[in-house]
């Protein structure tokens, strides 16, 4: 039995052992390493959804944005054309009220020489008379005088009626300013509270890495999409450009040259240009994106003018991260782009003269605050529109 345990500790540990301590070491190793990936993978996933739901969350409160600027533009147009009538009723009253005031002092006098008279006096002024001409005579005056006083009483009456309806119209007006001014000035809290809602989303891209290169990426896209927007312009305008030539007419619909116009332009909004064109680096991240015009900062609803005669080819109220956008057509493939607006008052086809306005300007789709987004293009070619304008 001795000699059977010196055996059992000399030949050591069951054969095998350290190969597979070893080999659960490796496959617990594997399992962390798989484990972290699976974290980060998770996070990443986590990080896309908040930076999706970022510029979801600003998309919809752009459009709701929009939405509300028109209906508040629309409450107002209403509250001017309530004002108007409101103004007209009680211009109505006040003649009405006049003229009855008068109709009631001329029959009041009538009234008084009847009560002071009485009917005695016409049955004298009746039945003096000298001979049967003179008393049909002045039996015709009294009817006369009588027609006139049915006529001044209807005219009272009459008048009576004028000044309740106007009485009527001008508290309806009334109502009706009233509710639309309550109306406007929900408008107007609804629209201060999605511009917060708009201004924390853009603090929150701005903030974040993530968010911005995700809203960097989006820019890149859009842009990509105006290209190609331009693109089928020029192709249109180079098959119209063919087709007037064939059929003996001209070519373009508005006369003069803008190439010639390089370093005269007016410019569309006076303000500080805080985006410039080509490369933009960001001063905390250094993230590179490419600025196809320029940004012009300006107060939300300046008027945005054409900088040269053309015609407005493309319009959208919600064309990515460009907001609200106008396009001109200006002839020989230029075009000029005015982005990140608040209104459109021009339509597609319409012909614009030089300095007319197009809209007003605003912020949709800026995470610079409000700006005019403003490009100068050569087809789908994008040129520095700081080259362009004086």
């Amino acid at each position: 039995m001795v000699l059977l345990f010196a055996l059992s500790v000399a030949a050591g540990p069951p054969a095998g052992a350290p190969g597979d301590s070893v080999e659960a070491a490796k496959r617990r190793e594997l399992e962390e390493i798989q484990s972290q990936a699976r974290e980060k993978r998770e996070a990443a996933s986590r990080l896309r959804g908040q930076e999706n739901r970022e510029l979801s969350q600003l998309r919809t409160t752009e459009k709701e944005l929009n939405r509300s600027r028109r209906r508040l533009r629309s409450l107002q147009d209403r509250q001017r054309t309530l004002d108007f009538q409101l103004g007209t009723a009680r211009v109505d009253l006040e003649r009405s009220q006049s003229a009855l005031s008068q109709q009631k002092l001329k029959l009041a006098r009538r009234l008084r020489n009847l009560y002071k008279f009485g009917v005695g006096r016409q049955l004298e002024f009746l039945l003096s008379t000298q001979s049967f001409a003179q008393l049909l005579a002045r039996w015709d005056y009294l009817v006369l005088v009588a027609e006139q006083d049915r006529s001044l009483v209807e005219d009272v009456m009459a008048h009576k009626d004028v000044v309740e309806a106007s009485k009527e119209r001008l508290e309806t007006n009334l109502t009706d300013t009233q509710r639309n001014a309550k109306r406007t000035d929900h408008e107007g809290l609804r629209l201060a509270q999605l511009r917060q809602q708009r201004e924390s989303s853009v603090r929150n891209i701005q903030s974040q890495r993530q968010n911005y290169e995700a809203a960097a990426a989006e820019l890149e896209k859009t842009a990509k999409q105006i290209r190609g927007l331009l693109a089928q312009l020029e192709k249109k305008r180079r098959e119209d450009s063919e087709r007037a030539k064939a059929e003996g007419r001209s070519p373009q619909p508005y006369t003069g040259s803008f190439s010639r116009s390089e370093g005269a332009l007016d410019w569309p909004v006076r303000g500080e240009v805080v985006g410039h064109f080509g490369q933009e680096k960001h001063p905390k991240w250094g993230t590179l994106t490419m600025n196809n015009g320029i940004d012009i900062a300006v107060p939300v609803g300046t008027p945005v003018r054409a900088v040269g005669k053309g015609r407005v080819d493309y319009v959208s109220d919600d064309f990515g991260t460009y907001g609200q956008i106008v396009i001109l057509n200006h002839g020989d493939g230029y075009y000029t782009l005015y982005g990140h607006l608040s209104s459109i008052a021009v339509s597609v086809g319409n012909e614009v003269t030089l300095g007319q306005t197009l809209g007003r300007s605003g912020e949709t789709g800026s995470l610079k605050g409000p700006v005019l987004h403003f490009e100068v293009r050569k087809g789908a070619q994008s040129l520095d529109p700081l080259q362009w304008l004086e």
